[in-house]
């Protein structure tokens, strides 16, 4: 299991790449990235992500261990960024490998749904109008996670 808060980027095909061989005795590898999309209403020049260290990689690495034990996973991979990231940066990886696929995409769509809307991460956009705007979490995404 491997799990990484960092504000440096990330190989995405390297990262995928080193996981599979390292887990070539599994039926599937399931991968994921998420990208910084702009704004829903245009304009973003960058979204600026805060954590408090020692709580989110603490908080990822159990949900990530409790996916693990949930799915008999062989092995699993979660990165995610903080900083300064402009659109189309890298801003996340899942990964993860079991015997069957149903298990490896269901664990990597759980992680997903937690990063998305439990991971102790404070967002906040930049607009080009100069104007800043916290991310607010939203109802679906609680749904998704609920659904675990």
């Amino acid at each position: 299991m491997q799990v990484s808060v960092q504000e440096e980027g990330f190989e995405f095909g390297a990262r995928a790449e080193a996981f599979a061989q390292a887990n070539n005795a599994m039926g599937a590898i399931v991968t994921f990235t998420g990208i910084v999309r702009d704004a829903d209403q245009g304009g973003l020049v960058a979204m600026e992500i805060e954590h408090y260290p020692g709580m989110t990689l603490k908080a990822l690495t159990e949900i990530t261990q409790t996916a693990m034990d949930r799915w008999s996973l062989g092995d699993a991979l979660v990165i995610h960024r903080y900083g300064r990231l402009a659109p189309g940066e890298q801003i996340m990886m899942v990964a993860t490998a079991s015997r069957h696929r149903k298990d490896a995409f269901e664990a990597a769509e759980y992680l997903m749904d937690y990063l998305k809307s439990r991971a102790p991460f404070w967002k906040k956009e930049i607009l080009d109008s100069g104007t800043t705007d916290w991310v607010a979490a939203k109802d679906s995404d609680e749904d998704a996670l609920d659904r675990w």
